[in-house]
């Protein structure tokens, strides 16, 4: 028990760290390259938030435990929406004013449906993932497209206003300036502490719900 405790908690340690170095990395590689700041903020900083919970389910996955990636999938999205959403609005009033303001939770409804269909129907294939990735790589070329046309001061996706959210908090973002070499060291070891600690969270995970007879999904 203390072992599955300890290689959980080492885990989670390491997907944040990992996390947020990676972030780092690839955007001062990203800059160095003249890669413009639309697909940073749209595709780098906007995916990259999300490497730990990629990581983590695809670790289970691979480590024949696919109730835990579920579970993860599930849980992420409920602590999304709600405790994320709520502990914000217990801070401060959410406001929106933005004319498109509907089009986001609406693909996002979208989504949750298509989750809904997939565990009514106990489908699941590596088609059906690709398809899956389509749309979502059809969506962030609609929304970059869409903040190239549009002015900036009217710019308002999910993607775009996750990459201000953490820009506003994290204001050392882009202090890397100078040279590759960092930066290509610092992507390569958030990535690797990150599949490491998305190893170390799956086999505690795992372990814990063997041990305390909890189902997998749970757990995850």
């Amino acid at each position: 028990m203390t072992i599955a405790l300890s290689l959980v908690a080492a885990g989670l340690v390491a997907l944040v760290v990992g996390g947020d170095v990676l972030v780092r990395g690839a955007v001062a590689l990203a800059e160095k390259a003249g890669v413009s700041a639309l697909v940073i903020g749209v595709v780098i900083v906007g995916l990259g938030t999300s490497m730990p919970e990629l990581v983590t389910s695809i670790e289970a996955a691979l480590a024949g435990a696919p109730a835990i990636a579920w579970g993860n999938i599930a849980g992420s999205n409920i602590a999304n929406s709600l405790l994320i959403l709520g502990a914000a609005a217990l801070v401060a009033p959410i406001a929106i004013a933005s004319r498109n303001r509907w089009r986001d939770p609406l693909v996002a409804l979208g989504a949750s449906v298509i989750v809904l269909a997939l565990a009514a129907s106990d489908v699941g294939s590596a088609p059906l993932g690709l398809v899956l990735l389509a749309c979502l790589a059809g969506y962030i070329a609609y929304c970059y497209r869409e903040e190239r046309l549009a002015r900036p001061a009217s710019v308002h996706n999910a993607p775009f206003d996750r990459a201000q959210a953490l820009e506003l908090t994290d204001t050392h973002l882009h202090d890397l300036r100078n040279g590759w070499a960092k930066p290509i060291l610092l992507t390569l070891v958030g990535l690797g502490v990150l599949i490491a600690g998305g190893r170390m969270l799956v086999l505690g995970a795992i372990d814990l719900a063997r041990m305390a007879g909890l189902t997998e999904t749970l757990i995850g």
